[in-house]
């Protein structure tokens, strides 16, 4: 029995990690559930998967959850409670999937303490990737890819010479705004753009797909994991969401990992690698019912995100830090009705125009540049205001 604990369990991964969980009761135990505020979820879980430990981290929700909950699991609040739950002796496989740069350091506390991990936050290795890095080498850590995405080329990759790479090849869907110009995004809502027209994901990520900036995360993500320069990552689109992504190795030959868009296929295989087993959905690709698989370059005047994605990149430094905390600052405001679809674009674009990379060598200073350019993007949010 492999004792699990997730983190971000009330979030799209998270209940779908516990989807997994219940299909294979024999094999995996939710032995923490974590959540920020959504105490009245956290609470049907508990009921339902009999954790060892309850975390909510926000303080005033974590007050309420006890006020109520009279069962015998250890609830623990605050902040700190993620790092506590993330090396608990009891648990030998940590999912990250809360949102943000509040995923990093369980991360590394993670790894600290040798534990498995299945990591779903893009945040963590935008912001902090160097430190990640390190802390898994030196404490010899195995990352599992969450992400598709990042599980298709890890998937692609197993048995393979690295050296041999050539490029890897990050499909993208095209979200659902697909083929559309400037003009026919101007006065997109929010509720328009949260129409994806393949997979079923939470707020942000679903925002964040719109945008394409999940594309632009996916590609530091990529550098990190694979330890692939960015000139070698090339975003394609495909719209049918099959190919989840690909690595071209250096005498042409492809490898590409297909499937149906579930998000289980991947966690499950983050939680079992490297056993398969069967589908959690027990359905397989349909070849009857695709008359071809679509691949489209992605429009770079229209989602100038891949653009700064890598260039913050390249820049290195604290400068992907900046990409991720802007554009996180440039959604809230969208989603308040404070700015237009496309001032996402420009208010990010304004924070690294004017930013100035410095080297991460600490947690700290990973905190410190995500606390600057949210500053700096809130100044430039009042002036592209509505």
């Amino acid at each position: 029995m492999k004792e699990i604990a997730v983190l971000g369990s009330t979030g799209s991964i998270g209940t779908q990690t516990l989807d997994v969980i219940r299909c294979h009761p024999d094999l995996f135990h939710a032995q923490v559930i974590a959540a920020d505020r959504s105490i009245e979820k956290l609470r049907a879980q508990a009921e339902e998967f009999h954790p060892k430990a309850i975390v909510i981290s926000d303080e005033e929700a974590g007050k309420a959850f006890r006020a109520s909950y009279d069962g015998p699991a250890e609830v623990i609040t605050g902040k700190e409670g993620l790092c506590q739950a993330a090396r608990r002796e009891d648990v030998d496989l940590v999912l990250v999937s809360v949102v943000g740069t509040a995923g990093l350091l369980p991360t590394l506390k993670a790894i600290e303490a040798g534990k498995e991990l299945a990591l779903a936050n893009k945040e963590t290795l935008v912001a902090g990737g160097s430190l990640v890095l390190e802390a898994a080498r030196k404490h010899h850590v195995l990352i599992r890819p969450v992400d598709s995405e990042h599980s298709a080329i890890f998937q692609s990759m197993l048995g393979q010479d690295r050296k041999g790479i050539h490029k890897i090849l990050l499909t993208a869907s095209g979200g659902p705004f697909r083929g559309k110009s400037r003009e026919e995004l101007a006065k997109v809502t929010v509720a328009d753009a949260m129409k994806h027209p393949t997979w079923n994901m939470g707020m942000k990520v679903t925002l964040d797909s719109a945008t394409m900036f999940n594309k632009g995360l996916e590609v530091i993500e990529a550098h990190w994991l694979f330890g692939v320069g960015y000139d070698d990552i090339e975003v394609i689109v495909q719209p049918q969401s099959l190919i989840h992504s690909m690595v071209e190795y250096n005498d042409g030959s492809i490898i590409a990992q297909l499937g149906n868009p579930d998000m289980r296929l991947p966690i499950q295989f983050a939680l079992t690698y490297p056993q398969r087993l069967p589908s959690p959905s027990h359905e397989f690709v349909d070849w009857s019912r695709i008359a071809s698989i679509l691949i489209e370059k992605p429009d770079l005047h229209v989602f100038r995100s891949l653009k700064m994605a890598y260039e913050a990149g390249k820049a290195g430094g604290d400068e992907t830090a900046a990409f991720n905390a802007s554009n996180e600052e440039a959604i809230r405001a969208f989603i308040a009705g404070r700015l237009s679809f496309l001032s996402i674009f420009d208010v990010v674009e304004e924070v690294l125009d004017k930013w100035q990379a410095s080297a991460i060598h600490s947690y700290e200073d990973v905190i410190e540049g995500d606390r600057k350019a949210r500053v700096m993007a809130d100044d430039a949010i009042r002036r592209f205001s509505l």
